[in-house]
């Protein structure tokens, strides 16, 4: 990359590569679109490469466009940390912020690191499965708790436990008063969420078929995979701490006995080191091996 590429021309970049539309991305960015598109052209002329292909069909990336994009995002994630943690230490602050995925409770682990760290203060910031990680990489959270799957790529993580994994339904529904069931018991059921967060959905051929029906209806947060489970729109299969904590009353879970347990890791970005980030790890492990 030439030395005068800027970030606002990757973050214009991005916009059309998400949407793979230089008018909805131009509507996003607040711009008009033929400076967008000179934008995107200009950038092209410093890489000395295509980045897009426009016809009737529509725009789509090229091979190094897809490259690049993998690249823009670390880079506008590491930008976006970097303005915030110089925001707050120019304010004087010493802020510290854990993110945690539902149904996980850092409390403990919060309380033995203000012990040894009385003057900071330390924040909590409520993640999804989908952020989790990004929370890291843009410098919302300087640690965080994470449920597997997940991407580990410049991220040092270490494992804290495990625990079950149980399905969602609503109450009424014939596995309902279940002690145990298998994930043959589901593979009629249609999934409401990113069947990423449960690998092992996709690998059966007839739990494939339900999940091929469910694109439209996936929810992005407990509560509302809770409300459509209980609608009877499908189900959603959880760690058990979350199933607890989320209990409502037309709602029920049981144990799917063949699917792993999942495990829950603390994280932190692989390239920063700090006596906070240290000192916090070392507690959620303490806690940890109180369980």
């Amino acid at each position: 990359m030439n030395a005068d590429l800027d970030l606002r021309k990757l973050r214009y970049f991005a916009a059309v590569a998400d949407t793979l539309s230089f008018g909805r991305a131009a509507e996003q960015l607040h711009i008009a679109q033929p400076v967008l598109s000179r934008q995107i052209r200009a950038l092209e002329q410093e890489l000395g490469m295509q980045l897009f292909v426009r016809d009737t069909r529509g725009t789509e990336l090229t091979d190094s466009g897809r490259l690049l994009l993998t690249e823009a995002r670390s880079l506008l994630a590491s930008a976006a940390a970097v303005r915030r943690r110089v925001a707050i230490a120019a304010r004087g602050e010493d802020v510290f912020t854990v993110g945690f995925m539902p149904g996980l409770t850092v409390t403990d682990a919060v309380r033995t690191f203000r012990r040894g760290a009385p003057s900071v203060d330390v924040r909590v910031l409520r993640t999804g499965w989908e952020e989790q990680v990004a929370v890291l990489h843009d410098g919302r959270a300087d640690v965080s708790y994470l449920r597997e799957p997940f991407n580990s790529a410049g991220i040092q993580t270490v494992f804290l436990h495990e625990e079950l994994r149980v399905v969602m339904l609503p109450t009424g529904h014939p596995l309902s008063g279940a002690d145990q069931v298998t994930m043959e018991d589901l593979s009629a059921e249609v999934l409401l969420q990113d069947p990423a967060a449960v690998p092992e959905w996709s690998t059966a051929t007839p739990v494939r078929r339900a999940l091929e029906g469910a694109t439209q209806r996936r929810s992005r947060t407990v509560e509302e995979k809770l409300e459509l489970v209980a609608g009877g729109a499908g189900i959603a299969i959880l760690p058990l701490s979350t199933a607890r904590f989320y209990r409502r009353p037309d709602v029920a879970f049981c144990v799917i006995t063949d699917l792993a347990p999942t495990a829950v890791h603390i994280a932190w970005e692989a390239s920063r080191f700090s006596e906070h980030i240290t000192a916090f790890v070392d507690a959620a492990q303490s806690i940890a091996a109180q369980r």
